[in-house]
């Protein structure tokens, strides 16, 4: 099995819009035993309520949403570029239908949090839930941004306190 080792949120490598937009992540939510993972390209991290914290966006109808309405933490796991056709693949089927670890060779590990990361992550962010909010059209001042929801789907906002960070050995 891989070795992770614990390191501070501030050790975190690398540029977050790059992490997230660009290399992807992996938001997982629910137990051992019955869970849920889903490619993700928005959020974002940082500080707030003095706390080192971590946010992500989740439609209503995703899977993994209803898993991180039911719990309360989830995990966050990035990936080398050689698994990018792994999480092309967790970001376009449903775990309703599909196992996705299972298709695409990933691990299950059980996070200290009681949720769940895969032995194949480079970087795994464990978060408890903070706060959400639901994005509400009539607060765009952008337009624009309305072509990203052509069936009114407006996402979930997570703010995740970031309560263990590790790092593939």
């Amino acid at each position: 099995m891989k070795a992770f080792k614990e390191i501070s949120p501030l050790e975190i490598p690398g540029n977050p819009i790059q992490l997230i937009g660009n290399e992807w992540m992996l938001i997982t939510a629910g137990t051992p035993e019955h869970f849920n993972t889903m490619t993700a390209s928005w959020g974002g991290m940082g500080e707030l309520w003095f706390k080192p914290v971590c946010f992500c966006f989740v439609r209503p109808q995703r899977y993994t949403y209803e898993f991180l309405e039911k719990g309360d933490a989830f995990t966050l796991s990035f990936f080398e570029e050689r698994h990018k056709p792994q999480l092309n693949f967790c970001g376009s089927r449903s775990g309703r239908e599909t196992d996705k670890a299972g298709e695409c060779g990933f691990t299950p590990l059980t996070a200290e949090n009681g949720s769940v990361y895969f032995e194949q992550a480079r970087l795994v962010l464990e978060c408890r839930k903070l706060y959400f909010q639901d994005m509400d059209p009539a607060n765009f001042l952008d337009d624009s941004i309305l072509k990203n929801y052509p069936n009114n789907d407006f996402h979930r906002m997570y703010i995740g306190e970031i309560t263990r960070a590790l790092i593939a050995e």
